[in-house]
């Protein structure tokens, strides 16, 4: 679609080859929405992406970023810098800027969290030497311009986006709408592959707002989804319904596992993946299952046993 360019950016990170990010034709110049993450090869990756769709650097006009996580914002200061424009994204993006100012209170934090869920020493202190001399990915702080919140319209050659609120992957989440051409960017919210993250720890319950994030994004009906990873897809509602289903099916695996038991949040992961915690997926099981506990938690069906480690049962 003219006016509307796929920016396919590399990652370090195994299962998660590639970010997108989406250049808007905009007058002279063009709106840049997400960054992917900043290592020393980042910023040549992003230029050469541009040169095959005939852009520069030079000319973003705006930097918007649909959430504040290292892969969709690890750039957006130094291009907001080199282009002399401004950058807009939510203002719910505490974690990164920590990440940048203070990434060993970072580290301890998720330290606790894990001990306190009953993940065990050994590899703890594992995780503790690889992500420790990890770099975060992003340059910051992250000083927005302008807040994205809902009703916060960019223009662009292709007519006005307009801005939705949808927490859940992230506190920070948003999508961009275009209602004439019922076209979506949808960060992490919805990808073409259903695969699910909940930011644990930021917000009082992402399962819940990730839910009601879907009823947002689905009254829009949207034809065209633009998403974070991946390629564009039209079934919008179908991956909605898919979303859906499988939390659905995560809940009601957790609280089998419950049934009758008293079982810490590490516990609970075995039973509703079939696979232990690694280093590899570790931070992300982990959080996803807390995520699952939590919604439960507020809706009455589960409850906490506080101690140490800390115990749930249905």
């Amino acid at each position: 679609m003219r006016g509307v360019y796929r920016l396919r950016l590399p990652l370090p990170w195994p299962g998660v080859p590639h970010c997108n990010a989406w250049a808007l034709s905009a007058g002279d110049g063009f709106v840049l929405v997400d960054t992917g993450m900043h290592n020393e090869q980042s910023m040549a990756h992003l230029e050469r992406a541009l040169a095959m769709c005939s852009l520069r650097l030079e000319d973003v006009s705006l930097v918007v970023c649909t959430h504040a996580h290292s892969d969709h914002c690890g750039q957006a200061v130094p291009i907001a810098q080199q282009a002399g424009c401004e950058l807009w994204m939510h203002p719910s993006h505490e974690l990164m800027n920590r990440m940048v100012e203070d990434p060993e209170a970072v580290l301890a934090r998720r330290l606790e969290v894990a001990r306190q869920s009953g993940v065990p020493e050994e590899p703890l202190r594992r995780y503790a030497a690889e992500r420790g001399s990890s770099s975060p990915g992003i340059v910051g702080p992250l000083r927005a311009d302008r807040d994205l919140l809902d009703g916060v319209t960019l223009q662009s050659d292709l007519g006005e986006w307009v801005t939705y609120e949808t927490p859940g992957h992230a506190p920070s989440h948003v999508c961009l709408f275009q209602p004439e051409r019922r076209l979506l960017i949808s960060g992490d919210h919805l990808l073409g592959r259903i695969s699910l993250y909940f930011e644990y720890g930021y917000s009082p319950n992402p399962v819940g707002e990730f839910l009601n994030s879907l009823d947002v994004v689905e009254r829009l009906g949207a034809r065209l989804c633009l998403a974070g990873h991946g390629r564009t897809f039209t079934d919008v509602h179908a991956h909605i319904h898919g979303n859906r289903a499988l939390v659905q099916e995560h809940l009601e695996k957790v609280l089998k596992a419950l049934a009758g038991s008293e079982l810490t949040a590490f516990d609970v992961v075995g039973a509703v993946y079939g696979e232990a915690l690694s280093q590899q997926n570790g931070q992300w099981l982990l959080s996803q299952t807390l995520g699952y506990l939590t919604h439960l938690e507020s809706t009455g069906a589960v409850r906490r046993i506080p101690g140490e480690p800390e115990r749930w049962t249905a």
